[in-house]
């Protein structure tokens, strides 16, 4: 019995209602909340993403500014792709196209 009562005393004079409230709030502000680490990794994530489409689409872009500039200088690459791809043609020329691939 005496053991207990030392302990029921050491444990009332460690934990006391304003280092409870004081240690919640502490946690309430970690976990829960917009200023959470929860959050703060989701976000981090979600910025580390945004960069590698970022990334991705700058070098997309950098294919399709060359096109345009091979297109724009180069008139027998502009008439391949005018002829291929759009099915244009000469005056007084016959054109056959097959599904051959």
């Amino acid at each position: 019995m005496k053991f207990k009562i030392l302990k029921n005393k050491w444990f009332s004079n460690l934990v006391t209602l304003p280092k409870l409230v004081f240690v919640g709030f502490i946690c309430s502000l970690i976990f829960f909340g917009d200023n959470s680490c929860m959050r703060k990794l989701e976000y981090n994530d979600q910025i580390n993403d945004l960069k590698a489409q970022i990334q991705a689409n700058k070098d997309s872009a950098k294919i399709y500014e060359a096109k345009v500039r091979e297109l724009n200088t180069d008139r027998e690459t502009l008439e391949k792709i005018a002829r291929e791809k759009y099915g244009m043609k000469r005056v007084n020329e016959e054109v056959y196209i097959t599904d051959i691939p």
